[in-house]
């Protein structure tokens, strides 16, 4: 993972119809907005161990899922920072077989949680099972790629300001400098098999 680098993660089962609204968020995203750099792209199915790695090793994240908001189907809801820790730590709302708190939890331990992190929530109609998902989940997936993709642009500003601010010290903007050359072509990072999976 690259310096500021943001790791999309996209969260469930696309077998379940709305379930699986996180995956298909990140795959949309992944068509639409390819050309933004830094950025790692995994679909973490239904959860595993072996994604606490990935997320310790990034900078910003952000997590796609079917999440129970107690709204209308299809509404989308974005929980940035502490206020993601607070909707995951009021109860795990996922049946997933690792729940994203156990996950982030993790990462505090090691004390690598990410220093910016969002879940966006899109609120499900259907968990049958089903390889689509309903109209008011698939109408609300553009929704919730721009709210991912305006965290981003911020993230990212703010990187590049606190960056120009080092190369205004001589002695740091040789560093400063160099560390930015090195990864502004870095776009797409390999997943393992064991933790990509095609749909």
């Amino acid at each position: 993972m690259v310096k500021n680098g943001t790791l999309i993660l996209g969260i469930g089962n696309t077998l379940l119809s709305d379930e699986g609204a996180g995956v298909h968020a990140l795959n949309l995203f992944k068509s639409e907005h390819y050309n933004i750099q830094n950025l790692t792209f995994i679909d973490g199915g239904t959860l595993s161990f072996t994604l606490a790695t990935w997320i310790e090793d990034c900078t910003n994240l952000i997590v796609f899922d079917a999440t129970e908001l107690h709204q209308p189907a299809g509404s989308v809801n974005t929980f940035v920072g502490a206020e993601m820790d607070h909707f995951l730590g009021n109860s795990k709302r996922s049946a997933h077989e690792v729940g994203l708190l156990d996950l982030m939890d993790i990462t505090r331990l090691t004390d690598q949680l990410p220093e910016n992190r969002a879940l966006i929530g899109i609120q499900p109609e259907k968990m049958g099972w089903g390889m689509r998902p309903t109209a008011a989940v698939q109408n609300a997936l553009g929704q919730a790629v721009e709210e991912a993709v305006m965290l981003i642009t911020q993230w990212q500003d703010v990187y590049a300001q606190s960056i120009s601010k080092d190369q205004k010290s001589p002695a740091s903007k040789q560093y400063a400098s160099k560390q930015y050359s090195d990864n502004s072509d870095a776009l797409f990072v390999n997943v393992p098999a064991e933790i990509k999976r095609e749909v």
